[in-house]
């Protein structure tokens, strides 16, 4: 299975993760990511979560202007968002043991 698969069914959780700390501008949200190992991310899909985040109301953006350029949007975790987080972190830990037990349980067989 590739990578970029697995990275799609998580990364929403991936995002408000990281913003859950603290604001971030588009770019410096994907540097974060991409410096935690998400290496595969490309800014379209970043930016394709952050715009469908805002419209379900989970985070939201702001403008302010940038000595070095264009505009910067800054992105944070509504309420909202911060309960879908947490609702998303039980069911991931849940997801992780499952398949760590399945993988562990492979594992045990073929040693056999």
């Amino acid at each position: 299975m590739r990578s970029s698969q697995l990275l799609k069914g998580v990364l929403d959780i991936a995002v408000m993760a990281a913003l859950s700390r603290r604001e971030l501008y588009g770019l410096e949200l994907l540097e974060r990511l991409r410096g935690e190992g998400l290496t595969p991310l490309g800014d379209p899909s970043v930016y394709g979560v952050l715009r469908r985040l805002e419209q379900d109301g989970l985070v939201t953006a702001r403008l302010e202007p940038s000595a070095s350029g264009p505009a910067r949007k800054y992105y944070s975790i509504t309420p909202k968002g911060r309960a879908d987080l947490d609702a998303a972190d039980a069911e991931w830990s849940r997801l992780a043991r499952v398949v760590n037990r399945l993988l562990e349980m492979r594992n045990e067989r073929e040693q056999r």
